[in-house]
């Protein structure tokens, strides 16, 4: 199929053929779009597969406010690389194994999550120890290269020595299995990580700052443009940027919410594309100092 709509990518111009509920189905669906910020960060993640194992494998921190698209790129990640069978071996591999810390931390309830994420029955009285070595026994062997943990910042809702245990736990795990963490987070998460100083100097940090006014904004801008399906080019004017910037706080999930609700509106008026005139009376349906201050 070739694309007649140079403004679009092949797969939004393939769905301009849909009907127009589907259209605004697909508009409203989880979407990834590949911008340079999220592609840095992934190909920061890609290059922990390919270090050689080691007793002291590098780690990746991934910090920004709610809403700067953290949990899309943890989910990207994990997508890229999903259980296969080895056929050589015949055994399911898991090279990149994702979870969420546990909202109250704890080495029985780590580790029970692990466990349950692995597939693995608990025994209802097995101490910590015999969970501690079924995990490392499961996870060495479907080959688990990279544990990413979301929601990091959780470990804080723990007394001193909680953290600790479950820090000291996670450098054990890195060690022994000779994985590498990701861990994703808000900024609190800093404060998670660096209670343990050995693991904290493993981490290479990012960090996902909301946008500004420049050319990256820009490119994030266009990019989910092209991705969304609407039958006429949207040029946006350097005011109607500042506007998105403005009611969106800079928040990634905003600025996807607000142009697809624009687009929804154009498809629905038959505009079929994003005007800078409907930018401007655009109301949010988002209070941003409430859900991200």
């Amino acid at each position: 199929m070739t694309n007649d709509h140079h403004h679009l990518t092949a797969e939004a111009a393939a769905q301009l053929s849909e009907t127009q509920a589907g259209r605004i189905r697909a508009i409203r669906s989880r979407r990834w779009v590949l911008y340079p910020r999220a592609k840095q960060a992934l190909d920061r993640l890609e290059a922990l597969l390919d270090h050689p194992r080691g007793p002291r494998m590098p780690s990746v921190a991934i910090y920004g406010d709610s809403g700067m698209g953290k949990t899309m790129i943890m989910q990207r990640f994990r997508d890229q690389h999903p259980p296969h069978l080895d056929r050589r071996t015949r055994v399911l591999k898991t090279p990149v194994l994702a979870m969420e810390m546990v909202s109250r931390p704890g080495e029985r309830r780590y580790y029970g999550e692990l466990l349950s994420l692995l597939g693995a029955p608990q025994a209802p009285r097995a101490d910590i120890a015999q969970m501690e070595q079924a995990t490392m026994r499961i996870m060495k062997a479907i080959g688990v290269q990279v544990l990413v943990i979301d929601e990091v910042h959780n470990i804080l809702a723990g007394t001193y020595r909680e953290q600790r245990i479950v820090l000291n736990m996670l450098r054990f795990l890195s060690n022994r299995l000779q994985i590498s963490l990701v861990c994703f987070g808000v900024s609190d998460a800093r404060e998670a990580i660096g209670g343990d100083v050995q693991l904290a100097r493993r981490f290479e940090q990012l960090t996902l700052n909301r946008w500004a006014a420049n050319e990256d904004f820009e490119t994030l801008v266009a990019s989910i443009l092209r991705n969304t399906p609407l039958r006429q080019s949207s040029v946006l004017t350097p005011k109607s940027l500042r506007r998105i910037l403005q009611i969106t706080d800079g928040i990634t999930a905003n600025i996807f919410q607000m142009l697809g609700s624009l687009a929804i509106e154009a498809i629905e008026s038959g505009t079929e594309h994003i005007s800078n005139s409907a930018v401007e009376a655009w109301v949010p349906a988002f209070d941003t100092e409430a859900a991200f201050a």
